[in-house]
C-alpha cells in the first residue's frame, strides 16, 4: 500500500492532504500543491486533473520544491496515480510505427537507447505492455519528459511524442 502527503506550500508547509490511492483532482482537498513527502510506494503525479499534462515519477522520499526540480514553472500537482507493486516478469512489444506496424521487438528489461539497441532513429511509436509497469522517456538515457504505461495496448503516441528509452518500475524502488 502506498502513502503520500501533499502540501500546499514549498518545504512541507501549509495545509496538507494524505493520499493512499489514485486522486483524479486534488482541488477539493488543496488549493495548490507545491511539495510532497512519499512515505511508501511509487506514484505518478500530474500537473493537470484527471491524470493529464506533465507527469513525473516519485518514490519514497521528500520533494520540498519539485517545481524548480522538474522545471514545471508555476504548475503544481493536480492529480496522482499510485503505481501498484508488481513482482512478476516484465514484457512489452514495441513497434517502430503507429498501430503496431513496422518492425517489432519484444523486451523484458530496461533500454537506455532505442536508437543504439534497435537502430530506430524515430523511436517507438506504439506498444503493447503485456506484463509489468514501465516508464517511457522522450530522450535516450532516461532523460526528458516521462510517461507511465501499465498493461494495455497503446496504438499511437501522437499525444506524447516518440519514446527513445524505457525502464521497468521495479519493487526494489519501493
Amino acid at each position: 500500500m502506498g502513502r503520500v502527503i501533499f502540501y500546499e506550500e514549498r518545504n512541507f508547509m501549509g495545509r496538507s492532504y494524505e493520499c493512499s490511492s489514485d486522486c483524479p483532482d486534488m482541488s477539493s482537498y488543496l488549493s495548490r500543491c507545491h511539495s510532497c513527502r512519499v512515505e511508501s510506494g511509487c506514484w505518478m503525479v500530474y500537473d493537470r486533473p484527471n491524470y493529464m499534462g506533465n507527469q513525473y515519477f516519485i518514490r519514497r522520499g521528500e520533494y520540498p520544491d519539485y517545481m524548480s526540480m522538474w522545471g514545471w514553472g508555476n504548475n503544481c500537482i493536480r492529480s496522482c496515480r499510485m503505481i501498484p507493486m508488481y513482482r512478476g516478469a516484465y514484457r512489452m512489444r514495441m513497434y517502430e510505427r503507429e498501430n503496431f506496424m513496422g518492425q517489432m521487438v519484444e523486451i523484458s528489461d530496461d533500454c537506455d537507447s532505442i536508437m543504439d539497441r534497435y537502430h530506430w532513429s524515430g523511436g517507438c511509436h506504439s506498444c503493447h505492455v503485456m506484463d509489468g509497469h514501465w516508464l517511457m522517456y522522450e530522450h535516450p538515457h532516461y532523460r526528458g519528459r516521462m510517461w507511465y504505461f501499465r498493461p494495455g495496448e497503446y496504438r499511437s503516441f501522437r499525444d506524447y511524442g516518440n519514446f527513445m528509452s524505457m525502464r521497468r518500475i521495479m519493487d526494489s524502488w519501493f
